[in-house]
This record gives C-alpha cells, sequence and structure tokens, in this order.
C-alpha cells in the first residue's frame, strides 16, 4: 500500500469510527477519537480510552497524560508526528470509567484495521488494558519493559503515562523502559518469533 493509499484508507477508516454507535457511550461523547501520526510509522503506541481533554478535542493524549508521552518521545528523539498514536476504544468513557469488556470487542475491528494499514514495526501498548490485548493472562508490572515478537511486530509492554501522574514512583521506571525502545526496535529484525501459532488467536481475551 502506497502512501497515498494509505492516507485514503485512514481517512475512510475514521469517517466509519466516527459514525460508529455500536455502544451506548457514542451518544454522550463530543468527538470519537479514531488515533492520529505518521501513516507509515514504525511505533504505534496504544492506549485505553480517551479522557476528558481527548473527548473536546478529538485528538489522542492530548490531556495531562499526553503531555508526559510527549515528554517520553523526546528522551527518544521522536516527536509524536513521527509515530503513531490511538486507543483501544475510541469513545470517551462516561466519567473516564475504565472501558468494558463488550466496548473492546466493538472497537477491536477499527484497532485491528488500523495495524494492517499502518503496518508498524513496533507496537507499544500504554496501560493494562492494552497489554491484555497483546500479552494474555500477564500482569503489567512483571511484564512492563519487555517485548515479544508476533507476525512480525515487536510487542512491548509499558505502564500508561498517566500512572505515573498517580504515583510518582513509577515515573523514572517509565522512562527507563522508553529508553529502550530504540535498541530494541533496530534489534527487531533479529529477535525470534515468541510463538509459531497467528497473534489473532491468541489475543481472544473476550
Amino acid at each position: 500500500m502506497d502512501e497515498k493509499d494509505t492516507m485514503s484508507a485512514l481517512t475512510e477508516l475514521y469517517e466509519e469510527i466516527k459514525n460508529c454507535r455500536q455502544c451506548e457511550i457514542a451518544r454522550y461523547r463530543t468527538n470519537a477519537v479514531p488515533g492520529e501520526g505518521a501513516e507509515n510509522a514504525d511505533i504505534m503506541f496504544i492506549g485505553e480510552a480517551p479522557g476528558w481533554h481527548e473527548d473536546q478535542q478529538g485528538r489522542p493524549f492530548v490531556g495531562p497524560a499526553g503531555k508526559f508521552l510527549d515528554e517520553l518521545l523526546g528522551l527518544i528523539g521522536l516527536k509524536r508526528e513521527q509515530v503513531y498514536i490511538t486507543n483501544v476504544i475510541k469513545t470517551r468513557p462516561q466519567q473516564n470509567r475504565d472501558p468494558l469488556p463488550q466496548e473492546i470487542v466493538n472497537c477491536r475491528p477499527w484497532l485491528d484495521r488500523q495495524i494492517k494499514i499502518i503496518r508498524p514495526k513496533m507496537i507499544v501498548t500504554l496501560g493494562r488494558y492494552s497489554m491484555a490485548l497483546f500479552f494474555p493472562g500477564k500482569t503489567i508490572s512483571r511484564i512492563h519493559g519487555t517485548a515479544e515478537k508476533h507476525d512480525g511486530i515487536l510487542y512491548y509492554a509499558m505502564y500508561h503515562p498517566a500512572a505515573a501522574l498517580h504515583q510518582q514512583n513509577l515515573r523514572e521506571a517509565i522512562k527507563a523502559d522508553m529508553l529502550k525502545i530504540p535498541t530494541l526496535l533496530a534489534q527487531a529484525k533479529g529477535i525470534p518469533e515468541a510463538s509459531q501459532e497467528p497473534v489473532s488467536k491468541q489475543l481472544n481475551m473476550f
């Protein structure tokens, strides 16, 4: 898929997401938040769900957690325009509650299409809901800062940037995990596949 086709596919996908009404929460949103960034990004960051700021602007990670993510990207010489940023679900849950299992299921096809269109070399999961899709049965406190390769993509688990806003002791751990990314990405071609089973079969968690 060339650059023009990629942009066209993303634009079409964004319109479908904005028109989606599968979940009750769609009735209360100001804006859907599909995602944004480079259409040919090597790295895709996947968070949990939009918050209030994201709902207002229709953009991912623009609140306090987003400012910290920008800071983290700066640590490895990147700007948000050079990566792709999205969430597991594309609509803000009311009162910023956790996403429901059915909401994650309903939004999963959007995320799968984003991955297929962008074809990142590395997916960074931010927080436990994103992690659970790609590291089923694991806990984030144990696997943050570690990576597994499936279907040619390197999956890397990190705490959500918002965690550092609530637990300052996690701030340095998150920074340390971020600093591993350039080396891991450079070494990705030499990292063996974690399993021969297609990742799509491993991720059926709901």
